[in-house]
Protein backbone atom coordinates (compact mmCIF):
# COMPACT_ATOMS: atom_id res chain seq x y z
CA UNK A 1 0.00 0.00 0.00
CA UNK A 2 3.09 2.15 0.45
CA UNK A 3 3.60 1.87 -2.85
CA UNK A 4 1.15 3.20 -4.51
CA UNK A 5 0.53 6.21 -1.97
CA UNK A 6 4.57 6.99 -3.06
CA UNK A 7 3.06 7.14 -7.03
CA UNK A 8 -0.37 9.13 -5.71
CA UNK A 9 1.78 11.34 -4.15
CA UNK A 10 4.18 11.88 -7.62
CA UNK A 11 0.62 12.39 -9.50
CA UNK A 12 -0.44 14.56 -7.16
CA UNK A 13 2.50 16.41 -7.23
CA UNK A 14 3.07 16.83 -11.03
CA UNK A 15 -0.84 17.34 -11.05
CA UNK A 16 -0.50 20.56 -8.81
CA UNK A 17 1.92 21.98 -11.58
CA UNK A 18 -0.73 21.72 -14.24
CA UNK A 19 -0.94 25.45 -15.18
CA UNK A 20 -4.50 27.23 -14.96
CA UNK A 21 -6.47 27.29 -18.25
CA UNK A 22 -4.20 24.13 -19.37
CA UNK A 23 -5.28 20.37 -19.51
CA UNK A 24 -2.85 16.95 -19.55
CA UNK A 25 -3.43 13.40 -20.41
CA UNK A 26 -3.66 10.25 -17.51
CA UNK A 27 -0.73 8.84 -19.93
CA UNK A 28 1.58 11.81 -20.13
CA UNK A 29 1.45 11.71 -16.13
CA UNK A 30 2.36 8.16 -16.25
CA UNK A 31 5.09 8.84 -18.81
CA UNK A 32 6.76 11.59 -16.77
CA UNK A 33 6.60 9.32 -13.33
CA UNK A 34 8.55 6.38 -15.43
CA UNK A 35 5.55 4.31 -15.37
CA UNK A 36 4.23 4.97 -19.26
CA UNK A 37 2.12 1.70 -18.67
CA UNK A 38 -0.01 3.12 -15.56
CA UNK A 39 -2.32 5.26 -17.06
CA UNK A 40 -5.13 4.37 -15.27
CA UNK A 41 -3.54 3.89 -11.87
CA UNK A 42 -2.71 7.65 -12.38
CA UNK A 43 -7.11 8.18 -13.15
CA UNK A 44 -7.28 6.04 -9.84
CA UNK A 45 -5.11 8.40 -8.47
CA UNK A 46 -7.36 11.35 -9.57
CA UNK A 47 -10.34 9.63 -8.27
CA UNK A 48 -8.86 9.38 -4.47
CA UNK A 49 -7.58 13.19 -4.76
CA UNK A 50 -10.51 15.17 -3.95
CA UNK A 51 -9.61 15.70 0.14
CA UNK A 52 -5.87 16.32 -0.57
CA UNK A 53 -4.28 19.57 0.61
CA UNK A 54 -3.25 21.06 -0.91
CA UNK A 55 -6.06 20.32 -3.22
CA UNK A 56 -5.27 18.91 -6.32
CA UNK A 57 -6.94 20.22 -9.88
CA UNK A 58 -8.13 16.91 -10.75
CA UNK A 59 -10.26 18.93 -13.77
CA UNK A 60 -7.11 19.48 -15.61
CA UNK A 61 -6.25 15.81 -16.37
CA UNK A 62 -8.27 14.56 -19.09
CA UNK A 63 -7.84 11.39 -21.05
CA UNK A 64 -5.30 10.92 -24.54
CA UNK A 65 -8.30 12.42 -26.94
CA UNK A 66 -9.01 15.27 -24.31
CA UNK A 67 -12.32 14.18 -23.43
CA UNK A 68 -13.71 14.35 -20.01
CA UNK A 69 -13.52 10.57 -18.96
CA UNK A 70 -13.22 11.00 -15.38
CA UNK A 71 -16.25 13.63 -15.26
CA UNK A 72 -18.51 10.88 -13.29
CA UNK A 73 -16.22 10.68 -10.32
CA UNK A 74 -16.57 14.41 -9.57
CA UNK A 75 -19.23 15.74 -7.40
CA UNK A 76 -21.65 16.11 -9.92
CA UNK A 77 -21.49 15.18 -13.56
CA UNK A 78 -20.71 18.29 -15.19
CA UNK A 79 -18.55 19.69 -12.00
CA UNK A 80 -15.57 18.94 -14.39
CA UNK A 81 -16.54 20.83 -17.15
CA UNK A 82 -17.47 23.78 -14.80
CA UNK A 83 -14.32 23.86 -13.17
CA UNK A 84 -12.49 23.77 -16.70
CA UNK A 85 -14.70 26.84 -17.98
CA UNK A 86 -14.46 29.00 -15.32
CA UNK A 87 -10.34 28.92 -16.69
CA UNK A 88 -11.38 29.59 -19.82
CA UNK A 89 -11.11 26.34 -21.31
CA UNK A 90 -14.19 25.41 -23.77
CA UNK A 91 -15.91 22.23 -23.71
CA UNK A 92 -18.05 20.73 -26.21
CA UNK A 93 -19.84 17.08 -25.87
CA UNK A 94 -17.08 16.41 -22.99
CA UNK A 95 -13.83 17.22 -24.80
CA UNK A 96 -11.62 19.52 -24.73
CA UNK A 97 -12.20 22.11 -27.49
CA UNK A 98 -8.35 22.84 -29.01
CA UNK A 99 -7.08 20.19 -26.74
CA UNK A 100 -3.50 19.97 -28.36
CA UNK A 101 -3.25 23.46 -28.16
CA UNK A 102 -3.68 23.56 -24.78
CA UNK A 103 -2.53 20.22 -23.92
CA UNK A 104 0.58 20.72 -21.06
CA UNK A 105 3.42 17.65 -21.42
CA UNK A 106 5.02 17.25 -17.90
CA UNK A 107 8.64 17.15 -19.31
CA UNK A 108 8.35 20.84 -20.65
CA UNK A 109 7.55 21.68 -16.66
CA UNK A 110 6.32 25.21 -17.94
CA UNK A 111 3.44 26.95 -19.13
Amino acid sequence: MAKQNDFFDSVYQVVRLIPKGRVTSYGAIAKYLGAARSSRMVGYAMNASFNEMPPVPAHRVVNRNGQLSGRMHFEHPFKMQELLEAEGIQVEDDTVVGFKELFWDPFTLED
